[in-house]
């Protein structure tokens, strides 16, 4: 999936949202065919400082798809936008 985009979630080892998120985004992976990161804020202050109060939230590149669950209309809008 080298041309593929990348989301990016921001979340905690911790939290039950963030893996909630992640396992409802791998669900859209094959149709939507894009690559998933996984960035846990608490390794980086700044990071737990932005993202914090969110996790989860997704993120392709700068632009905000969503934050505390996954939004399917969002993530569906963001692909029609960039196809």
């Amino acid at each position: 999936m080298a041309d593929s985009p990348l989301l990016t979630v921001y979340g905690r080892e911790s939290c039950h949202l963030c893996r909630d998120m992640v396992d409802a985004l791998e669900d859209f992976q094959a149709d939507l065919a894009f690559e998933l990161q996984w960035v846990d804020v608490d390794g980086d202050p700044d990071l737990a400082r932005h993202y914090g109060p969110l996790v989860p939230v997704l993120m392709a590149g700068e632009r905000e798809i969503c934050h505390y669950f996954l939004d399917a209309a969002a993530l569906n809008a963001y692909f029609t936008e960039i196809r």
